[in-house]
């Protein structure tokens, strides 16, 4: 491998922002990329009445509400680091989509807000960085206003997300009364300024907290900070990269994203602490980033991002090797080579031709309803990723066509969604109309305002008796037949092929698995 590539590969830094809904994550996000370069104002959240909407928001239905419902890939530099940004939706109503692209990142930075503590979405999100033992660092925001005791959100996020927190900066106060942050890590204190809080200003160097200069800054507040640092230094376990590497441990910063506060410092650790891309496991073996030969797995993809081009966009996570504009790959599972002439990489809604990119890089490749979520594509050898889900659904809806002359535009637009991994389609054995499946309710007036803006199709949704869904394994055939023959109103087929069991509740649920303990029922099923 050259010298160029493994240089390339430790200068490369891919991560997603996980929170619940207000906590500061698309704030965050706009700040991250102003420190990067990437854009020259942010679109605040406070002014998405405006025309001025964040820049990570693109889809019309995202601007309307305020709110991020699909997940956005941005690419900026930061020091000598490229960094691959994937905002994840944090509405409580979000997709699948969101759990999926946690599976193409590095790290994980959670947002918690300072007064609510740890909230529901962030604990789903959670679960899912515990099945790839994700590292995670943790900003905690909105210092600036009145919160949770900064040792009471620690204790919380101990609690409820199990994992131990190590702060590498501590507040001064909070609200009105919030002075700024001292930097552990760095042994430096940050003073916050409400009307210099978007300036660039290094931290001023306390090598001795004991300094009577600190009088002079905080005041009183000095001895409440060095008593906090005692504690901390007692109570606290100290950071240990190998523990923040095994997800067993999160580095914690607190700052104010909306006035760029503390924000500077978690990126400057983040850049130091967060890993370049790693080894990726195959049904055959770990493909390691620093091989010759190109490797990469397509985890999203988003139909028709420019309405006027009718275009379908394949995210693809780089594994291994370099690309090249051009270059000849293979995709596996059609078993055809495929030349890579139009990738692009991505500024939120802003894209550009890219003429090289390397592991841990995210491109887009335009897709003409060939490439799936899941599609493995390489150089020579015969690879398949792993561990890109399709999570059983919680929320179920029948669709109804208001006009049946547009069934075929129906059929359609819903076939290319469930491609996209948008929503599930199920179609009942028994029942001649799809049923829809969503992670969160919100999808489904996301597939009724796409149905209608990009296939010109009016629909609507009625409620089903369904709650809960799993995918049917089986190695006996004659078993198989006894439970279709039983359960025949209950049986679908999604939109891959698979056998699904779609039960009224838990109880039905568990009943029919202790009918038949022959039959394996999965809550998530990994991508063909």
């Amino acid at each position: 491998m050259s010298s160029t590539i493994k240089r390339e590969i430790q200068r490369r830094r891919t991560f997603g922002i996980i929170s619940h809904p207000d906590a500061g994550k698309t704030t965050l996000t706009e700040k991250l990329l102003l420190f990067g370069g990437a854009i020259q104002m942010a679109g605040a959240v406070k002014s998405r009445k405006t025309d001025n909407h964040a820049v990570s928001d693109w889809m019309s239905i995202e601007q309307e509400r305020g709110i991020s419902v699909t997940s956005s890939v941005m690419k900026f530099n930061y020091r000598d680091c490229e960094i691959n940004l994937l905002d994840t939706p944090g509405h409580k109503d979000f997709s699948e989509d969101t759990y999926r692209v946690l599976t193409a990142v590095d790290s994980a930075l959670m947002v918690i807000d300072s007064a609510k503590g740890v909230e529901t979405q962030t604990m789903k999100l959670m679960e899912v960085c515990r099945m790839r033992n994700t590292p995670i660092i943790t900003f905690i925001n909105k210092l600036d206003r009145e919160g949770l005791d900064p040792l009471d959100i620690l204790a919380e996020i101990e609690d409820k997300l199990q994992i131990e927190c190590t702060p590498l900066s501590w507040p001064i106060g909070m609200g009105k009364n919030f002075k700024g942050v001292y930097n552990i890590h760095q042994r430096q204190l940050h003073l916050f300024t409400p009307s210099q809080a978007t300036s660039l200003q290094d931290g001023l160097l306390v090598k001795d907290i004991n300094d009577p200069v600190l009088e002079e800054l905080l005041g009183s507040q000095a001895d409440t900070l060095r008593e906090d640092l005692e504690l901390l230094e007692g109570a606290a376990n100290p950071f240990e990269h190998e523990e923040y590497m095994k997800a067993s441990q999160t580095p914690v910063f607190f700052g104010s994203a909306v006035n760029n506060f503390g924000v500077k410092e978690m990126l400057d650790a983040f850049i130091e602490l967060a890993p370049p891309p790693g080894p990726r496991p195959t049904t055959d073996r770990f493909v390691l980033p620093d091989e010759e030969s190109f490797s990469g797995f397509t985890f999203k993809i988003q139909a028709n991002m420019n309405p006027a081009h009718r275009d379908r966009i394949a995210f693809f996570r780089i594994c291994s090797g370099k690309f090249t504009r051009g270059m000849k790959i293979a995709h596996h599972r059609l078993g055809k080579e495929v030349t890579l002439s139009n990738a692009t990489i991505f500024m939120a809604q802003d894209r550009s031709n890219v003429e090289e990119a390397y592991p841990g890089d995210i491109i887009g490749i335009h897709n003409h309803g060939t490439i799936k979520i899941g599609d493995t594509f390489t150089e020579k050898e015969p690879l398949k990723f792993t561990g890109i889900p399709n999570f059983a659904p919680e929320h179920f809806r029948r669709i109804l066509l208001k006009n049946p002359l547009k069934a075929k535009q129906l059929n359609k637009g819903l076939e290319q969604m469930a491609e996209e991994g948008a929503v599930q389609l199920f179609k009942p054995l028994m029942d001649s109309n799809y049923i829809l499946g969503a992670v969160g309710v919100l999808q489904f007036d996301v597939i009724m305002a796409r149905l209608k803006a990009e296939y010109g199709v009016d629909a609507t949704t009625e409620p089903v008796e369904y709650a809960t869904a799993r995918w049917i394994y089986y190695n006996d055939t004659s078993k198989l037949d006894e439970f279709k023959n039983k359960n025949q109103a209950n049986i679908a087929v999604d939109a891959e092929g698979h056998l699904t069991f779609l039960a009224s509740n838990d109880w039905w649920l568990e009943r029919t698995m202790e009918n038949f303990p022959e039959i394996s029922f999965q809550k998530t099923r990994e991508y063909n």
